[in-house]
């Protein structure tokens, strides 16, 4: 029998509170209409074949409609969108009224206005991880959607990483 040390949660989220992520929304179009998830802990997982993935919590009311839907789009969010990434994180009952979206390309899963980039995915796989799932995504079409700035999440606050210089 292997002894795992107790992690105090607070002290958990504090210190990878300093690793800075972006935001995304994942997006799906399931039976039920769209839905939208906000998500600040997307990944690049495989190059060939090409694979991203993001975890939600097992009590999350859209895994169920992602797994049921077979599909689900990645936004990458622009820094100024932060009334958009508080809309998809709250628990509205209805977070597109009002939002003015298009169909993704291949799943027709939802694009959001003005977000920085799209990855449109077939529900590859779900493993649990944890008190998460992790959702593997088989990439179907890609694009960048703007040059704007990307929206990052860091100890505990939404910020952005000023003028990046040109690649």
């Amino acid at each position: 029998m292997t002894d795992h040390p107790i992690i105090d949660g607070g002290d958990f989220r504090r210190v990878l509170g300093h690793f800075p992520t972006g935001v995304t929304v994942v997006t799906a179009l399931s039976s039920q209409g769209p839905l939208g998830v906000a998500i600040g802990s997307f990944v690049s997982i495989s190059l060939d074949p090409p694979l991203v993935g993001f975890f939600l919590g097992k009590g999350s009311g859209s895994g169920a409609g992602i797994q049921e839907a077979g599909h689900f789009c990645v936004n990458v969010l622009c820094a100024d969108q932060l009334e958009l990434c508080g809309l998809m994180a709250s628990k509205a009952e209805d977070k597109f009224s009002g939002v003015a979206w298009s169909p993704a390309h291949g799943t027709h899963a939802p694009v959001l206005p003005g977000v920085l980039g799209v990855i449109d995915c077939n529900v590859d796989s779900v493993v649990e991880a944890g008190d998460h799932d992790l959702y593997i995504g088989r990439v179907q079409h890609l694009d960048v959607l703007s040059d704007g700035e990307p929206m990052i999440f860091f100890k505990g606050q939404y910020g952005t990483f000023g003028t990046l210089p040109s690649a």
